[in-house]
């Protein structure tokens, strides 16, 4: 593998990263209704778990409540105990064939959570990008030990996973940023 394949390989998975970390953030609360809050819910849909999305639609008529109907009207029941059962929350409350989840407006204090909990989930992504960088930085020193890369394209190669990184490092400060801003918004 040369090293243009090792560094592609290497921005391929340090991009899945930071689009793993913006996915994440989508699930956590800002005060206002979202359906990224709950479409990756898994509901157990005749004994195998289903992610939310694929059982209803999801609606926000203003932005402290979420309408979920579902496509299956006897799946309501299996919903709402999903939606009971995670972290949300947020207590559903079933009409019939339809379930609204209201959105209460954060306090002071749980914002400071959520953002405490965004830069830890900050940080692990960090880590993945370090992680991604060192493994690209062996396959590299591999390749050189083996005489397939010389000393100089190799040092270039180490130089750019370096910068890669830190390119990265500066997008998930930019979403995090951007996110926080988000929450603190009264």
């Amino acid at each position: 593998m040369p090293a243009d394949a090792i560094h592609i390989e290497a921005e391929d998975k340090m991009q899945k990263a930071v689009e793993h970390l913006k996915i994440a953030f989508r699930t956590l609360r800002t005060g206002r209704a979202s359906a990224g809050l709950v479409e990756h819910l898994k509901v157990d849909y005749y004994g195998s778990p289903t992610e939310l999305r694929q059982l209803a639609t999801i609606t926000v008529p203003d932005p402290l409540m979420l309408v979920i109907k579902p496509f299956d009207p006897a799946s309501a029941g299996d919903i709402a105990k999903s939606i009971q059962a995670s972290d949300l929350g947020i207590t559903p409350a079933v009409d019939g064939k339809i379930i609204r989840l209201q959105v209460p407006p954060l306090s002071e204090e749980r914002r400071h959570q959520i953002v405490h909990q965004i830069k830890e989930q900050a940080e692990e992504a960090k880590i993945a990008l370090r992680n991604i960088r060192r493994d690209a930085i062996k396959h590299i020193d591999a390749k050189e030990k083996d005489k397939d890369l010389g000393e100089d394209d190799a040092r270039k190669a180490r130089d750019d996973a370096t910068n890669l990184v830190h390119t990265y490092e500066q997008q998930v400060d930019e979403v995090v940023a951007h996110k926080t801003d988000e929450i603190m918004q009264v």
